[in-house]
């Protein structure tokens, strides 16, 4: 029996444990499932390895990178302040919580199938990435009262999946609206803004043209590619940091900014400036190595998903990333996006002005990338049911959510909100903040409140799945019944019609829009 316990302290020790091979192995069995060849197997099991070993690559470079903002943010305003980038917390915790990210996310994904299979929320969650950073998410907050493993992945599982399931049940009616149809659903944990984005056209744009009566200029195109919109946001944030610094400490101080690991004093005021630049764009190489490291995961990861969840939850709706609205409604992208980051920039000069003061919440600096992608599809949402005012207004919205949602996040992950980053996204900051609060009951106590609140969202997905997404509601009927939406068409030649706008191709990555039912 002792080459049997040597054998099986070796399997949970040096591979159980270790993230990186469990999801190489978890790809594996899926590829078997779905009856691969052997070297499809072995070659997606190694690229999901591959793939997990480039995210701590690039956590450590991001790690490098925001140190000296922070330090510039604390000498310009005295208060801590963070860049909210999803991939960047994600790569930084996956150091100390990795293999217990990994063992709940598959359980949770487990659970959302037997939710699907078993309750009218039958919607299988296919953004994988989102998948794994609310995973993260959990495990860092449930961790946080010092809870065992066992006690997180079990929890932290069951909320995974419920909210996979959930929130795209919450968004369905909107969603509806959106497509014009019932076969696909809206998978990505920015769900509230989109709610709240739609919400609010219905107030206040009944009477508001479509967004896609506009002509917009084509010169923005450049910031839908991820890489180049992060870099030029850090290299603007930095570069107005080391701005603000060198005028309140004087070069003294400020020169020292970047005298962190492999940084040197700055030699001169162009010298200074131009590190500011260089610590931006290395962010935002930082950034793409950890994007490369989730696609190469996800790119074996979600087909065996998939393939798993056509067997177990035949005819559910596949709940897909934000970018599969954006055909829909191409100029309320870029509208959605420039109101949010407006939202975003107001966001921050109350929390300057009024909130840091008075409660202590951290400065949250808006980035281009949660702005785009989630201010994007809070703007085609918004337009659906508001037109243009809907998309100016509900996109500004959710900027103000994924600018203070954060801030109070930050209350609740204990020693990751000392990090100059944090999650971005609205359903990361409500459901974080929400479970984090409930856990300081601590004990049991506090595990049993948060498996409540877990069951409460649950019965309201099927809920609102029941009276309102099977009945057919409609949240923009109102305004169709004061303009149609054929307006937005005009007649080209008996029977047939074309769109009175340019449009634009849809970004990398996205899916193609479903038919019209």
């Amino acid at each position: 029996m002792g080459w049997f316990v040597t054998l099986a302290t070796f399997l949970v020790n040096e591979i159980l444990s270790e993230p990186a091979y469990l999801i190489g192995i978890i790809t594996a069995v899926g590829l078997i499932a779905m009856k691969k060849s052997t070297g499809q197997i072995i070659g997606g099991a190694i690229k999901a390895t591959l793939g997990f070993l480039l995210i701590g690559a690039g956590a450590g470079l991001v790690t490098a990178s925001l140190d000296p903002l922070g330090t510039m943010i604390q000498g310009v305003t005295g208060a801590h302040g963070v860049i909210p980038t999803n991939e960047a917390i994600v790569g930084i915790a996956q150091d100390q919580f990795g293999s217990r990210v990994a063992w709940l996310m598959i359980l949770g994904f487990v659970v959302s199938l037997l939710l699907a299979r078993f309750t009218p929320l039958r919607y299988v969650f296919l953004t994988g990435h989102h998948m794994l950073f609310m995973a993260t998410l959990l495990t860092v907050v449930l961790a946080n009262g010092g809870r065992s493993t066992v006690a997180v992945v079990a929890v932290g599982g069951v909320l995974l999946g419920i909210m996979l399931v959930a929130m795209p049940a919450f968004a369905h009616p909107w969603t509806k609206r959106v497509t014009g149809s019932d076969t696909v659903a809206i998978g990505h944990f920015g769900t509230a803004g989109y709610i709240v984005a739609g919400a609010t056209g219905r107030v206040v744009g009944k009477r508001s043209r479509s967004t896609e009566e506009m002509k917009l200029p084509e010169g923005l195109r450049f910031l839908r590619d991820s890489m180049v919109a992060t870099a030029l946001s850090m290299l603007l944030i930095y570069l107005v940091m080391a701005v603000l610094l060198l005028v309140k400490e004087g070069q003294k101080t400020a020169f020292k900014a970047f005298a962190t690991g492999t940084g040197t004093v700055a030699t001169g005021t162009g010298n200074y400036l131009m590190q500011s630049v260089m610590q931006g764009l290395q962010f935002g190489i930082a950034v793409a190595v950890i994007l490369f490291g989730v696609r190469t995961i996800l790119g074996e990861l979600v087909p065996a998903f998939q393939g798993i969840a056509q067997k177990v939850v035949p005819g559910a709706l596949p709940a897909l990333d934000a970018p599969i609205v954006f055909p829909y409604a191409q100029n309320a992208v870029l509208i959605g996006f420039i109101s949010s980051f407006t939202g975003g920039l107001i966001g921050l000069a109350l929390l300057t002005w009024i909130f840091n003061p008075a409660f202590g919440l951290a400065l949250v600096l808006p980035g281009l990338v949660p702005h785009f992608f989630t201010g994007g599809a809070a703007g085609v949402y918004g337009n659906a049911t508001g037109g243009r005012r809907g998309a100016v207004v509900g996109a500004f919205l959710n900027g103000l959510l994924i600018t203070f949602l954060p801030a109070l996040l930050l209350k609740v992950l204990g020693a990751f909100g000392d990090q100059n980053t944090t999650f971005g996204d609205a359903d990361f900051g409500w459901f974080g903040a929400l479970i984090g609060n409930a856990g300081k009951a601590g004990g049991a106590a506090g595990l049993v409140i948060i498996v409540l609140l877990g069951l409460a969202v649950l019965g309201g997905a099927i809920l609102v799945q029941k009276r309102v997404v099977d009945t057919g509601w409609d949240p923009g009927a109102a305004r169709d019944a004061l303009m149609p939406r054929e307006s937005v068409a005009a007649p080209a030649e008996a029977g047939t019609t074309t769109a009175a706008y340019a449009k634009i191709p849809p970004p990398a990555g996205a899916p193609a829009p479903p038919p019209a039912a």
